[in-house]
């Protein structure tokens, strides 16, 4: 299996990173390096590749300018470039995201061997990914990190967030699959955004971040004295980028208020790489750096300007020995930091709203407060630095439950829901010389059917009634809906035994459609057209050539006239809406159980099944499909068969291992 991670925003590089060197450059870094690197140690896994974006800026390491970099055994990153080549933060990177679109695409079109899964971190990526779920049928799933809908519900408004929260919604509705860190991000987080889930989110927790290496070197520890009347009392200790969200002036306010605390401790807060700041953390440094030098805290504060890897290791070492870790986020989506704090034997307090919540149950290390209220944060962190056998207890849980958050078990887990992906949850198949043509192999599928709980779709450019009529005379099985008339009809069983066109599909289609005026536009064109039986409210139907096919489609073109053009066994020409076809009523359909086209698999042998061939999952061309079919680029999932007919679905649903192998070896055809 090969597993792309793809994460657009931050500083990401092999290790070691320099974390809050820039605003987004924190704890998602860690979690795709500490994935991708425990995925690769398995035997089913041949490669992982990280994508992220390329850039040139001085300020920055020269490597995020390399398009490759080696990471670890199997593990690489891949940086692609467009032309803009400036460093660009979370906010600033749509305006370049169809471009980075565009470059990734081709990267994948060359590839030799593409992707069997694409893992989207933020929504950005998942935009990405939706990309080449659409162009190659690559499964794709999505782990949000951090969600906008929660800034709102703290009230925290920014520039762009309303299109943020649209593009997170989009991104839980496309993925294959969501993985989430807590329970607390799946019920609600994930869930506020009203988007039908089925059974496609995943909480998978993470494991213990990778910490530095406590060299022989004088660390930050070791130089608290430069800060600190006191530097042997043991240390209240918060890392988080110092942005309103993460209210570390809440922090440093509940200090100063407690003074049994203040005469117990000192206060040491990590908030990213000052130099770097932006300009909501330069004014959250401000008001920190003021309250550093109030007569309250002064001697009894430390915020350094900068601090690496294995400062935090000795950081969090120097907080085991009485001391304790806080994080009072307005809201979290899981906590990274409390893990690591975990790992190093530190009790913590820690926000109730979000996923420490999650991992306090857990792990029990520590204790949960109200973010708002600065008291009870103060009370909280005194509780256990002025109690040595509280603390001890919260010490001696984090160090025996923090293996509960294990990398080796995250890979073994994601690796197989990923392969589950691959596996097709609802087939779409064409009738004319798909399933019709060999009455052996027919009454094959038929049984098949009848043994099988995988739900079946049938996608045909005839009508309805005729669509029915095929189904009952060659005793093919009734699906679960029907696709009519080249994908501009869905039609739902009713519950009472009869058949309902979706109403919601037909709005869907009636977007940019002028269905008059595409007639008007043809009528000098003198193509014959098919029986008006076979027209409906969204598709217009003629008879001709490809050549015929060719001058409709420059004839719309040149009037502006938003259409798609199909032309399909050689003699039929539908004019359809411009959101119709095939691959949207699949995935119109599949929506309705939680399912994207990723999950599907479609057979057809015609050029009206085009589009569900290219964009579904897996595809299965029957050895007796057209030369239409021709230029469907080849992709993992995309089986060309020997079989004809319903023999050749059989063979491919074989291969996909969702039948046994018992498909007909000949085909006795029977009259039409």
């Amino acid at each position: 299996m090969i597993i792309f991670h793809l994460a657009l925003g931050g500083c990401l590089k092999a290790p070691p990173v320099d974390f809050g060197i820039t605003a987004d450059t924190g704890g998602h870094i860690a979690y795709v390096l500490d994935a991708a690197r425990h995925q690769a140690l398995r035997d089913d896994v041949e490669q992982v590749v990280i994508v992220t974006r390329a850039f040139d800026d001085i300020r920055l390491d020269a490597t995020h300018s390399r398009s490759h970099e080696t990471v670890a055994d199997k593990v690489a990153i891949r940086r692609i470039a467009t032309d803009d080549r400036r460093y660009l933060e979370k906010e600033a990177l749509g305006a370049d995201l169809g471009a980075f679109i565009e470059a990734f695409v081709v990267m994948l079109a060359d590839l030799p061997r593409r992707p069997d899964v694409i893992h989207a971190h933020f929504a950005d990526a998942a935009a990405v990914a939706m990309a080449a779920q659409r162009r190659f049928g690559i499964p794709f799933v999505y782990t949000p990190h951090a969600l906008g809908i929660d800034k709102r519900e703290q009230r925290i408004e920014s520039p762009g967030l309303d299109a943020r929260i649209l593009a997170e919604r989009a991104a839980i509705a496309a993925a294959s699959a969501i993985v989430v860190s807590t329970e607390e991000e799946a019920r609600r987080q994930v869930a506020g955004y009203g988007v039908a889930l089925g059974d496609r989110i995943r909480v998978v927790a993470p494991g213990v971040p990778r910490q530095g290496r406590e060299r022989a070197v004088r660390t930050l520890a070791d130089r608290l004295d430069r800060w600190l009347e006191r530097p042997e009392l043991p240390i209240v200790l918060a890392i988080a980028r110092p942005v309103a969200k993460k209210n570390l002036g809440a922090i440093a306010r509940a200090f100063a208020g407690n003074a049994g605390l203040r005469a117990r401790a000192n206060l040491v807060i990590l908030a990213g790489q000052h130099a770097h700041a932006s300009g909501e953390e330069r004014a959250a440094l401000a008001e920190l750096r003021a309250m550093a030098d109030s007569s309250a805290l002064r001697g009894r504060f430390a915020l350094p300007a900068s601090h690496d890897a294995d400062d935090v290791a000795a950081l969090y070492a120097r907080a085991a020995d009485g001391g304790v870790f806080v994080n009072p986020a307005l809201h979290e989506p899981f906590g990274l930091t409390l893990v690591e704090a975990a790992a190093a034997g530190v009790p913590v307090v820690a926000t109730r709203n979000g996923g420490p919540a999650d991992i306090l149950a857990t792990i029990g290390h520590g204790l949960l407060v109200d973010p708002k209220d600065e008291t009870a944060i103060g009370a909280a962190m005194e509780a256990i630095v002025a109690d040595p056998t509280r603390h001890a207890g919260f010490a001696a849980a984090a160090r025996a439950n923090v293996g509960r958050y294990c990398w080796h078990s995250y890979a073994a887990t994601t690796s197989t829901l990923y392969r589950g992906l691959a596996a097709p949850r609802l087939l779409a198949c064409d009738i004319d010389n798909t399933l019709t043509g060999c009455t052996e192999s027919a009454r094959a599928f038929a049984a098949w059917r009848e043994a099988t709980d995988l739900p079946f779709v049938i996608a045909t450019g005839r009508g309805f009634d005729a669509a029915r009529m095929i189904l009952k005379r060659w005793r093919l099985p009734q699906p679960d809906a029907f696709i009519v008339d080249v994908g501009t009809r869905l039609m739902l069983a009713d519950g009472r035994g009869g058949w309902r066109a979706c109403p919601d599909y037909a709005r869907a289609l009636d977007a940019n459609w002028d269905r008059e005026a595409v007639e008007d536009a043809l009528a000098p064109l003198e193509v014959t057209r098919q029986p008006e039986a076979t027209a409906g409210p969204h598709k217009v139907s003629f008879y001709g050539t490809a050549t015929d096919a060719e001058r409709i489609r420059l004839t719309l073109r040149a009037r502006g006239l938003a259409a798609r053009t199909v032309f399909s066994h050689g003699r039929l020409i539908d004019v359809l809406a411009p959101t119709g076809g095939k691959a949207q009523a699949i995935a119109a359909f599949a929506a309705r159980s939680g399912l994207t086209l990723a999950d599907c698999v479609a057979a057809g042998d015609s050029g009206n099944d085009d589009d569900m061939l290219a964009a579904c999952g897996r595809a299965i061309v029957v050895g007796n499909a057209g030369a239409e079919l021709d230029h469907l680029p080849e992709r993992p999932g995309l089986l060309r068969v020997a079989g004809r007919h319903a023999a050749g679905v059989l063979e491919g649903l074989t291969t996909l291992g969702l039948v046994a192998r018992s498909t007909p070896k000949r085909c006795v055809a029977a009259a039409a």
